[in-house]
């Protein structure tokens, strides 16, 4: 399978130097040339399947031809068998048509490590192969950066180094990263916000030669692995829940897009899906262009949902490549006139996303009306991602005979002070393997917000 950039300027590239290549040369973002697509009949065969080996199935024509098929089958059986949870996924129902799909029980208890530990085996096999060392960098506004350091912290051939913005992640999720004090580790926090951290590592891929021809690899949600890797567990909440002879209906916290991007890809390789929920905190840009066709940035505000707390999207890009008939030229015009100025896309387009995708934003004191409803109601309780993501299903909802799954995308215990605020008079534990955490010993420098500073800090402490 080949891959072709976004802004339609770079080479096609193959699965493997995708991997390795992060943004394209021309800015864009890389997307398969063309989607597997898979039957009805197909998809009803893998009912019943290990999640494993469903995974198996989902992503392996990604990378078919390049990776021998018993190499890729060992790879995701390991990365999957770390889970504290047999079913991976599990599903847990909050009403009669209402489910949300518990995406934490990986090592670092959010949703980025179904992607993030399969991404590590992934460079571990390619590097040794090609007998090379890389840098990766990577953004996180919480959980990304645990779950790549916990899936590459082992990786040979890689040095690691994960921006934050300085005390604008939770305390947990700020130790998940720090307390990993392995030689190819290192986190820095930046006195600016996640925008801040994320410009830096877009500009430094940008331009890599502060690195003297070490290869700089991604492994935020720009990297295609990564997008691959989050559509598995659409099929699996389907499958669980009578598809594919019946659609389903996903609603998805949303920060840089990747997660309900998977979800679209899903739908265009067969899924029976009957709408997609974009559901924001304050920081609702993509609400925004959802429901008015309007994009425009304003200032980043912190919220109880930091993980959301991003104004640029990343993988909205990807959506427009789509919505602009995969015209690259074209679209590369109108991500240029974004940087600078806000806009709208031609109706029949917007149109054309609506047609799916619907939205809802949540200000902090909503959604944690939504932590208390749920638990008053269930005893359930809800990071505030997902509460924002359960309040947004239940207000956008088109068809309540459709089962309804918002997507869990971390661990409460990761956002104390939402839970605390949210009334509900209880604080979630820490799970067993984890139990010791803050007793960890934690390693981070902090940086001021500059590239160059950054780029030095890299360059002196890597180890290729």
């Amino acid at each position: 399978m080949k891959y072709i950039s976004t802004r339609g300027q770079s080479p096609a590239l193959s699965f493997e130097d995708v991997l390795l290549t992060g943004l394209a040369p021309d800015g864009g973002l890389y997307v398969p040339e063309t989607l597997p697509h898979f039957t009805i009949e197909e998809i009803a065969s893998w009912k019943g399947l290990p999640y494993a080996e469903l995974a198996f199935k989902v992503m392996y024509p990604f990378v078919e031809g390049e990776i021998p098929e018993a190499e890729f089958r060992a790879m995701v059986q390991e990365t999957y068998a770390v889970f504290g949870h047999k079913a991976v996924a599990p599903l847990v129902q909050l009403d009669s048509n209402e489910w949300v799909l518990e995406l934490f029980k990986g090592p670092t208890l959010a949703f980025k490590d179904f992607a993030l530990q399969l991404l590590g085996r992934l460079l571990d096999f390619v590097l040794k192969r090609r007998n090379e060392r890389v840098v990766i960098l990577g953004a996180t506004s919480g959980d990304t950066g645990s779950a790549a350091i916990e899936g590459c912290k082992h990786c040979d051939n890689v040095d690691i180094f994960i921006l934050h913005p300085y005390k604008r992640v939770s305390d947990v999720q700020r130790k998940q990263m720090t307390t990993v004090l392995g030689d190819n580790v290192f986190n820095i926090a930046i006195e600016g916000n996640f925008d801040d951290c994320q410009h830096m590592v877009k500009n430094s891929f940008n331009d890599q030669s502060f690195l003297n021809g070490t290869r700089l690899v991604a492994v935020n949600s720009i990297n295609w692995a990564r997008i691959m890797a989050q559509i598995v567990y659409y099929f699996s909440a389907s499958l669980a829940l009578g598809g594919p002879h019946k659609s389903m209906s996903f609603s998805v916290p949303t920060g840089n897009f990747g997660d309900i991007f998977a979800g679209y890809l899903a739908r265009n390789m067969g899924l029976p899906i009957n709408q997609l929920i974009v559901a924001t905190n304050k920081n609702d840009i993509l609400h925004r262009f959802i429901s008015q066709n309007k994009y425009q940035q304003e200032p980043l505000e912190h919220t109880l949902s930091p993980s959301m707390d991003i104004m640029v999207s990343s993988n909205f890009e990807r959506l427009m490549f789509d919505l602009y008939g995969r015209n690259g030229e074209a679209l590369a015009a109108q991500m240029n006139s974004w940087k600078t100025e806000s806009g709208s896309i031609d109706s029949y387009r917007w149109k054309k996303a609506r047609e799916l995708f619907d939205s809802l934003s949540l200000n902090d004191d909503e959604t944690c009306a939504v932590i208390k409803q749920v638990f008053d109601e269930t005893e359930y309780l809800l990071d505030p991602h997902t509460a924002i993501g359960v309040g947004a299903a239940r207000q956008c909802r088109r068809d309540s005979t459709i089962p309804m799954v918002t997507l869990a995308t971390a661990h409460p215990v990761k956002f104390p002070e939402a839970i605390d605020k949210s009334g509900v008079g209880i604080s979630p534990q820490l799970p067993v393997h984890m139990s010791d955490l803050f007793d960890r010993q934690e390693k981070y420098d902090v940086l001021k917000n500059d590239l160059a500073e950054v780029h030095d800090y890299i360059v002196k402490f890597r180890r290729s």
